[in-house]
């Protein structure tokens, strides 16, 4: 592993499931990078993840947990274990381009930064929207209604995700509220709410992160994001988990009244696109019938 440039260490930390393939490919291209430390949690798979680890990178420091504890809990471990000043959390399946994590690294010799995050791209090159403003009900319904589908361009109906927008005015470093989980540095003075299984316990956690500093977009530091390689479960989990982290940000953020008016709205898109797209509507009957409090987790979470 290559040391920092500078005095701070980078402990990058990497949460696992089911994605053997992806994984080792991060921890190879990991070798070429400024990294003090990598530590893996595997959340209990049952691919060989955690044995071709210990075979082909037994430097990485590998915690297996015997049941799937979720995104946030398994990072909570990371960032526990961790020795480094700074921690990168990557997904599995986000791989960085030449000199994106020291780019990154760069931007904490700003004492200010408490955050920071990097481009985000699909595998074919193209922008993956990777740095939003604050979640609002107003955002949640432009969602939903397919506003900021229609608009994309509109600020007013797409209020929400702001990178490409970014990038289009410049290529500085830019102030945001939010960047992306699958790509998040940070100075490890936070810890994710364990009551996000998975979806939007980035937004809860940078929400936190704010009030300590500033959190930076950087959109010259590059990550090819695959998005979404470690979900085994079906589409409407995925997407009534999604709805319940929105409904349990606006609870623990806002108010009961504001987590109801999230779920009536989630639930509004879910019949809307009920309508539109026939050839999915089992799908979406799933997601709008999803109860209030999410839906069931996996018989292999606690």
């Amino acid at each position: 592993m290559i040391e920092n440039a500078n005095s701070m260490k980078l402990s990058v930390i990497i949460v696992s499931y089911n994605t053997a393939s992806h994984t080792l490919k991060l921890l190879a291209a990991l070798k070429s990078h400024p990294v003090h430390e990598v530590i893996v949690i595997d959340n209990a798979s049952i691919d060989e993840t955690t044995s071709f680890i210990q075979k082909l990178h037994p430097d990485v420091n590998l915690i297996q947990n015997p049941q799937n504890r979720g995104f946030g809990a398994a990072n909570n471990q990371g960032l526990d274990h961790m020795t480094g000043d700074l921690a990168l959390l990557l997904n599995s399946d986000c791989f960085p381009e030449p000199n994106a994590i020291a780019s990154l690294v760069q931007a904490f010799q700003d004492p200010n930064v408490i955050a920071a995050g990097g481009q985000l791209l699909n595998p074919d090159g193209t922008h993956q929207q990777s740095a939003c403003n604050n979640l609002t009900l107003w955002a949640v319904l432009c969602e939903q209604l397919l506003l900021e589908k229609l608009f994309p361009n509109s600020s007013f109906f797409n209020p929400y995700w702001i990178s490409r927008k970014i990038i289009d005015r410049s290529l500085d470093p830019a102030p945001v509220s939010q960047v992306m989980g699958a790509c998040l540095m940070l100075r490890p003075i936070e810890r994710f709410d364990e009551r996000f299984f998975l979806y939007c316990e980035d937004t809860e956690l940078c929400r936190r992160v704010q009030t300590h500093g500033q959190i930076l977009y950087i959109p010259e530091s590059k990550f090819v994001h695959a998005l979404g390689a470690s979900s085994t479960q079906n589409r409407w989990w995925s997407i009534a988990m999604y709805n319940r982290g929105k409904e349990l940000y606006f609870q623990i953020h806002h108010s009961p009244i504001h987590q109801t008016l999230c779920f009536i709205i989630n639930r509004a898109g879910a019949l809307l696109r009920l309508v539109i797209k026939p050839r999915q509507a089992k799908q979406w009957l799933q997601v709008l019938v999803t109860p209030f409090g999410g839906p069931t987790l996996p018989t292999d979470a606690q």
